[in-house]
């Protein structure tokens, strides 16, 4: 069996903006009042194609970061709103030329897609498929963030797949684009049983029109009173993306099939429940540059089917806390400093691919990251070790600290907006001249004097995804204080190679000769533009 291609990733997704004459709240759905119910999105940063599983009391979320290392990234909560990073299923995901950039290649948009998280008898289970080895990937483990990972690899790549682990102690796997196969999973998790693979929906899409841009797909499989409700995401042409259910009274068995959501485009997910009874479905939106958002959507019973919002569209409010920012739990400020006992690296960072670990270290000056470079890259999208943190919204900024000492003739290090359409502000040294540099993918952009002889500047960027603005600034300061606007403005478009979000990256490479470092003080972030 081959891995289904997947349309969506060259397509690019046409928004639905809030219509005028609504209250304040419904025209802007990023307003967070303290004192009334929060409402959506959850999280205003990339946290796409997420899958849910309750613990007791504790709320657990994986999601997509497709050629970030480590990989498969794993939150947890308490509200369903206030979400922390909690663990990684995987260090890195293949040991490819692609996945370390070597060889003048790359895997953006690529790595690991669309996960599922589960809870079956002690166990967590992650997994997800990926179209760089064609392969599907299942995690388990006894304690999230503290517990070791197996893993369990096999062929096909099973596309936006679903686990489940059913009452009879069998346990499935759901899959597919349009056509949507099914198949029970071997015992020790090593494969699919050959023998069950069959074709469970011949058109999962049929319920949302006959003229489909995007197929079903974005599985999530869930047992409820008996019966079984498959979620899926559409995406008739001319309309929006569009949740549709499928109920069955076995699994691979017939189907009934509705619409249950199309509003703003906000689709993709599938049903949590509350320790008192209440139903969620989560769901995510794209929102231009900052990257695809979740949102939490409140769920009635009708009939033995989800509704879901007000009758199929976003309500104003949701009867959930307040968010209290994604400082710190989603993304963090970072001093380098670091204790006995402490991880090298807080679980806010990615890699930008596999990392070189012999290249990088938080202990070879006590209180600064160092880059040291060990190949030649020709720009930053080919720049090993870069180490990144996504943006949020609706504005944001991220301000280093470098110490520029150590880096050689033609080494260029700085602080980057990472996309395809990047931009950077940072120091390139040239002729043994240090130089304060703009770039962007386009070209250089900004050029300002040589660094007087002293070792530290100071590199800010700073982003404003309102209303999908998406425009982002760059200065530079040599005390830290006076801040002077280098280049002009970088206009964030979200693009399909990369399929993510703009990223914040803290970078060195190398153009003559390898082996030159860069000693990063402190990384501090903020929801605000830091002024």
């Amino acid at each position: 069996m081959k891995s289904t291609f997947h349309p969506y990733r060259a397509l690019f997704t046409v928004m639905v903006c809030v219509v005028s004459g609504m209250s304040a709240r419904a025209q802007n759905p990023f307003i967070t009042d303290p004192f009334l119910p929060s409402v959506a999105p959850a999280i205003y940063a990339d946290v796409p194609d997420m899958s849910m599983a309750r613990v007791e009391d504790t709320y657990y979320m994986s999601s997509t970061t497709m050629h970030m290392s480590p990989g498969v990234p794993v939150m947890k909560s308490k509200d369903l709103v206030n979400w922390e990073m909690a663990a990684y299923a995987c260090d890195t995901l293949a040991d490819t030329d692609e996945m370390n950039l070597k060889n003048g290649k790359n895997d953006y948009g690529r790595g690991s897609w669309a996960s599922c998280i589960r809870y079956h008898k002690g166990y967590y289970y992650v997994s997800t498929f990926s179209g760089t080895t064609n392969k599907t990937y299942i995690y388990r483990t006894r304690n999230i963030g503290k517990g070791k990972w197996e893993r369990f690899v096999f062929e096909p790549s099973c596309h936006d797949h679903s686990i489940f682990f059913d009452d009879d102690g069998k346990t499935y796997i759901v899959w597919g684009n349009g056509k949507l196969m099914v198949a029970e999973l071997k015992d020790d998790l090593s494969g699919l049983k050959e023998e069950t693979v069959k074709v469970w929906i011949e058109n999962a899409s049929a319920p949302a029109g006959k003229d489909i841009m995007l197929g079903a797909e974005g599985s999530q499989l869930f047992k409820i009173n008996g019966k079984y409700y498959l979620f899926n995401i559409v995406w008739p042409r001319g309309g929006m993306r569009t949740v549709v259910v499928h109920r069955a009274d076995r699994i691979g068995g017939n189907c009934e099939s509705r619409v249950v959501f199309q509003d703003k485009g906000i689709a993709q997910g599938g049903l949590i429940d509350t320790p008192d009874g209440r139903w969620f479905a989560y769901l995510f939106r794209d929102f231009g540059a900052v990257g695809r958002i979740p949102y939490m959507v409140p769920v009635r019973w009708e009939d033995g089917w989800p509704v879901l919002g007000d009758n199929g569209r976003l309500p104003d409010t949701i009867d959930l806390p307040a968010s209290r920012g994604l400082i710190p739990g989603i993304v963090a400020s970072d001093e380098f400093e670091r204790r006995k006992g402490d991880a090298a690296l807080p679980l806010v960072w990615q890699w930008n691919h596999n990392p070189d670990n012999s290249l990088w270290s938080v202990s070879a000056r006590k209180g600064y990251l160092r880059l040291t470079t060990g190949s030649i890259a020709p720009d930053i999208q080919q720049a090993k070790n870069t180490l990144t943190q996504r943006t949020l919204g609706p504005v944001c900024s991220g301000i280093v600290a470098m110490d520029v000492s150590g880096m050689n003739d033609g080494d260029c290090a700085g602080l980057a907006l990472l996309q395809k359409e990047y931009g950077w502000v940072g120091v390139k040294v040239e002729n043994g001249n240090k130089r304060i540099v703009m770039q962007s993918a386009e070209g250089i952009t900004g050029l300002d004097d040589v660094v007087p002889d002293q070792p530290a500047v100071y590199l800010k960027a700073v982003c404003d995804f309102t209303a999908m603005k998406d425009m982002a600034c760059f200065y530079y300061s040599l005390d830290g204080e006076r801040w002077t606007r280098i280049g002009s403005e970088l206009h964030m478009r979200y693009t399909m190679p990369h399929f993510m979000g703009y990223r914040f990256g803290l970078f060195n490479y190398a153009t003559k000769t390898a082996g030159g470092y860069a000693d990063f003080d402190y990384f501090h972030i903020s929801d605000t533009k830091q002024d």
